[in-house]
């Protein structure tokens, strides 16, 4: 079965699509058939003015007219479009849906901080067989970062806090939001044996740039490191000198500083990058809705 997931984030629109086929001997097996990517960083201006802009309105059109013909040209059979933090915080957000709506024949779903980090905990109930004890997901997007606490195929605990990395470039990240993470960390991460998995691309990046094996964790020393050589490298440099997309030049440095925060307030040194994301979590929880299973994977 061709499935496909729609993430509209705070900086980039995303689309990905996957084949999914259930075998009563391997379980779920799935293949990445193409992944597309717009950084059209719609949180820039909603998190100054609380709208989005007129001219990144008709840019999310377009993109989603696009990703339309993308779909229908693959075959996809099933799809769903989510919008995250940008979205769900701009005060026009129902006449943005309403446009993108009546233009694509896409209709977007603006999921809430609590439905993002259970989509992304779709992941983790493959994945989860892979560690020992409970796992602290990081998740950190544009506009939010979420975190959710899963003992073997649980999630006891989650919270969305409004710290991302376009928020934190436009000095939009309040005291008391860190405050208040830090809190949940001290609550239910300091007194378990705990693996941290982080998702989203800047992290994926990070573990790239360290050039570590698939499985190998990434220290937070290591991140530590190359957090700052990025950040003291000027800016129109970042790009050539690190391999870095000149759209995430900018933000790489405010997310690595959020898993650093997490991993010292949590008292860990590692983190584990399995690279899923939210647009895994949608495409398998459309997978698990049309009868396929995946737990015996």
């Amino acid at each position: 079965m061709r499935l496909a997931a729609i993430d509209i984030g705070s900086n980039a629109v995303r689309l990905l699509i996957k084949d999914l086929e259930f075998d009563a001997v391997q379980g779920l097996r799935e293949d990445r058939i193409a992944y597309y990517r717009v950084p059209l960083r719609l949180g820039t201006k909603v998190f100054e003015s609380g709208r989005i802009s007129t001219s990144k309105v008709v840019a999310l059109e377009k993109t989603i007219k696009a990703f339309k013909l993308l779909l229908e040209v693959q075959g996809v059979e099933e799809f769903r479009a989510c919008a995250t933090s940008a979205l769900r915080n701009a005060d026009n957000r129902g006449e943005v849906i309403k446009r993108v709506s009546e233009s694509s024949g896409i209709d977007i779903d603006c999921i809430s901080g609590e439905e993002e980090a259970q989509l992304i905990f779709e992941n983790f109930k493959i994945l989860g067989g892979e560690i020992d004890g409970d796992l602290l997901c990081v998740d950190v997007g544009g506009g939010s970062t979420e975190l959710s606490l899963l003992c073997g195929e649980q999630r006891v605990a989650w919270e969305s806090f409004r710290i991302g990395t376009v928020r934190m470039l436009n000095n939009g990240v309040e005291r008391s939001e860190w405050q208040r993470m830090a809190e949940f960390l001290n609550t239910h991460a300091k007194s378990r044996q705990l693996t941290v998995a982080g998702t989203g691309g800047n992290i994926n990046r990070f573990h790239k740039l360290a050039r570590l094996k698939k499985d190998e964790l990434l220290t937070l020393k290591k991140l530590e490191k190359w957090v700052g050589r990025i950040e003291n490298e000027p800016m129109q440099n970042r790009s050539k000198r690190f391999g870095l997309k000149n759209n995430r030049a900018d933000v790489i440095v405010p997310a690595g500083k959020i898993y650093m925060e997490v991993l010292r307030a949590a008292g860990l040194n590692e983190i584990w990058v399995p690279k899923v994301g939210l647009s895994d979590g949608i495409i398998l929880q459309l997978a698990s809705e049309q009868g396929l299973q995946f737990k015996d994977l």
